[in-house]
């Protein structure tokens, strides 16, 4: 069996894990690249046919695990795509709006570059679009947790419950008389919508996540805290509060907390406005699926009462209804994707706010090296839309709404293992953090050999 790592290698995108096996090529997730010093390698050839290509097993349905599937498609792959059915739901809706993006984006480098006298291939050829996306769905093939599902005479597949966002799983595999386990993206125990993350106890080989492998996330309580300061003071100011925001989950979420402020009276009731096509069309397979929920969420279920609705909210779909929000006077509370700035209507909201001083800026998720978010928090001056604009927003980060395991919910995840994994790759994690997250596990974990692989580096098992 040979395990080739084709992304997400100490760096936090392009989740693609390839393994070989009886003749069976099995691709666990098929995600995009995101940070800007590596983007380029989404138009590469692809490092293995995709034609070979038997099967696709998709963690959740996140761009970085699921945004680089009608690219394989267009250039060959044709096999089945394992996923839950909300994943299916979501992957259809997150693809048919990168195709968009891929083609919007790629007129308007176009478009500039030829006014700047540049070349260059990559940022002007969509890397798919729309109708890509479309041809990957009938691929699909929902299955169910927990079910046991026979890829062959050799191998058999389980998807488990990650708690990261809905629909998420953690994916284990049994070949060749191994059990391999792919966490994809791990959730917190304390998830106010979803349940905590399956325990599992077997693994011989264990691929895990370390996006926060050094880190520990503030409490949910003081997050929500510091969400109410934030807002009622930047209403005092009089400016607005922009909040780009990842479609999936971390949308829904941030409505969560919203509502749950407005009704205990600790914000202002002011215009809020979804501006994410794709959020909006998300929420409703949120509500679809309410039997996936857990948590707090609980409560407004009980009561019949959706947890991601409340007076003012105005969901925004069109692009004249997204410009007419810059000329609104008043603070309001603007939502929009992309969650690392990288594409999307957020763009305009950043141009329109972030020389504001009475403005905020809030990020809820973590911002990966080389996107424009990181540029944000880290630089007193960013360019957005091809023009520089100086950072005189307020900029607040909001680590305790994450929906990734920080550093204890990592270890917690591992000590829930009977016996530890003999082999252990740490992917999903910048190389610093990486390397901390390894030295921590190596004191800790002595029995178990501890991996962090490069690019395109594969292991014999």
């Amino acid at each position: 069996m040979i395990i080739k790592f084709l992304g997400a290698t100490k760096n936090v995108t392009g989740s693609k894990f390839l393994i070989s096996s009886n003749g069976k090529n099995i691709l666990i997730d098929c995600g995009l690249f995101q940070e800007r010093d590596l983007k380029n390698r989404n138009w590469d050839k692809f490092p293995f046919p995709p034609d070979k290509i038997d099967l696709i097993l998709l963690t959740h349905a996140h761009l970085d695990h699921s945004g680089y599937l009608p690219k394989l498609v267009k250039e060959g792959f044709s096999g089945k795509i394992l996923c839950t059915k909300p994943t299916f739901e979501i992957t259809k809706i997150a693809l048919i709006d990168s195709g968009k993006i891929q083609v919007e984006d790629a007129e308007k480098k176009k478009k500039r570059h030829q006014k700047e006298g540049r070349k260059g291939p990559y940022p002007e050829i969509p890397l798919y679009t729309p109708k890509d996306a479309e041809n990957v769905f009938e691929l699909f093939h929902p299955v169910e947790y927990n079910e046991k599902i026979r890829i062959d005479k050799n191998i058999e597949v389980v998807f488990h419950n990650a708690g990261h966002i809905l629909g998420s799983s953690i994916i284990e595999i049994i070949a060749e008389n191994k059990k391999i386990v792919f966490s994809g993206d791990i959730g917190r125990k304390e998830n106010p919508i979803l349940p905590p993350p399956e325990i599992i106890e077997e693994a011989d080989i264990l691929i895990i996540e370390s996006t926060y492998g050094n880190k520990i996330h503030e409490k949910r309580e003081d997050a929500e805290n510091r969400f109410e300061q934030i807002i009622n003071a930047t209403v005092k100011r009089e400016g607005n509060i922009v909040i780009p925001s990842f479609a999936i989950e971390r949308v829904q979420e941030i409505l969560y907390y919203l509502k749950k402020l407005l009704l205990e009276d600790r914000i202002p009731h002011l215009l809020t406005f979804l501006d994410s096509p794709m959020a909006i069309e998300v929420t409703e397979v949120f509500k679809k699926y309410l039997r996936y929920l857990d948590g707090q969420a609980e409560k407004f279920l009980e009561n019949k009462v959706s947890p991601f609705d409340f007076p003012l909210l105005h969901l925004t779909k069109s692009v004249e209804e997204s410009k007419m929000i810059n000329h609104i006077k008043g603070s309001v509370i603007i939502i929009s994707g992309s969650g690392m700035c990288t594409g999307g209507r957020i763009k305009h909201h950043l141009v329109n706010n972030i020389e504001r001083e009475e403005s905020s800026i809030i990020f809820v998720g973590y911002q990966a090296k080389g996107t424009l978010g990181r540029e944000i928090l880290e630089k007193k001056e960013v360019r957005i839309l091809g023009n520089f604009y100086n950072v005189k927003a307020r900029i607040e980060k909001i680590d305790g709404f994450s929906a990734h395991a920080d550093r204890e919910d990592l270890l917690n995840f591992l000590v829930g293992f009977k016996k530890l994994p003999e082999t252990v790759f740490l992917v999903h994690g910048e190389e610093e953090v990486i390397d901390e997250f390894s030295n921590l596990l190596s004191e800790n974990f002595k029995n178990s050999k501890i991996f962090a692989p490069s690019y395109l580096e594969e292991y014999k098992i």
